[in-house]
């Protein structure tokens, strides 16, 4: 499936950003997973932002014809193993591609299943540090005109309640994790803005309003998944924050993709607001900006 509605008759700068994995299953012969990665093309980059759970991001690359070894550049969201678990293979066939990736996506996060599972590692293999061209980032980062990073993501706006059940390990003692580690990516083409992030768990609105802090405007269109996921029954309050959030950004003059975290059911409240301002992006297809 394409997604071009946004894109002008004969223009030739347009930017192609395909799905490599997500959780749902899109176009036929590729692989859906827990995770996410988008392969996008600019005038001047090739590049990854971040590699999916596993090996299979690689499979489904192969499926849909694109070459990874001409990749220059990989944007890794957080420290998180279904962002994170293609990055090893990746840089086996491709040892030249930048890895960009907060400096505290190296912690050790974890999530809680329960008191007779308890807690499960999540955090991105410690192997991804010896790469020689892992890149760590401390706060923001311009890597050339086209591409710029930004962390410091926390607002006023709440962040996702399934953030809850997610923590790091620090000096023997899990606490909760505030996400400082999450990083956002701005393609810049003109006077064209896309932004992406991964799973948001910073909250939407805040990493918009962090967004309009540095461009005074808002983004063209948001790639990213909002975390809104569960495994259980939403209660009343979950479900208004939700369509409270829907309402929000439809304000926004703002094309919106999204897909992972977010989850089907959310995405079906937030597009009863949002109608065709809101996108879901599944395995294998590709939007056109």
């Amino acid at each position: 499936m394409l997604h071009n509605d946004e894109k002008p008759e004969g223009r030739e700068d347009v930017m192609k950003i395909i799905n490599l994995i997500e959780n749902t299953e899109g176009r036929a012969g590729c692989i859906a997973a827990h995770g996410l990665s988008f392969y996008i093309e600019t005038k001047h980059h090739k590049l990854l932002m971040d590699l999916g759970p596993s090996e299979d991001t690689l499979v489904n690359a192969k499926t849909l014809g694109i070459d990874l070894s001409l990749v220059d550049t990989v944007i890794l969201s957080h420290g998180h193993y279904d962002h994170s678990g293609g990055i090893l293979p990746f840089a086996k066939s491709n040892p030249t591609a930048k890895i960009y990736l907060q400096k505290t996506a190296f912690a050790d996060y974890y999530a809680y299943d329960g008191s007779e599972k308890g807690y499960r590692y999540i955090g991105i293999d410690k192997e991804i540090m010896k790469l020689p061209q892992a890149v760590p980032v401390t706060g923001n980062l311009k890597i050339d005109d086209e591409l710029f990073l930004f962390s410091q993501l926390s607002g006023s706006y709440p962040v996702p309640r399934t953030n809850k059940r997610l923590q790091e390990l620090k000096n023997g003692a899990y606490v909760q994790d505030t996400f400082g580690h999450e990083q956002c990516l701005v393609i810049c083409e003109k006077e064209r803005h896309v932004l992406f992030s991964g799973c948001a768990h910073n909250g939407i609105l805040n990493i918009l309003k962090r967004y309009e802090t540095l461009y005074e405007s808002a983004p063209d269109a948001v790639v990213s998944g909002f975390h809104m996921m569960k495994k259980t029954e939403y209660d009343e309050e979950e479900i208004r924050t939700i369509v409270e959030t829907a309402k929000l950004l439809k304000q926004y003059p703002t094309k919106f993709y999204t897909g992972h975290c977010t989850g089907m059911a959310a995405y079906e409240w937030m597009k009863e607001q949002m109608g065709e301002q809101l996108v879901y992006v599944h395995t294998g297809e590709e939007i056109r900006v």
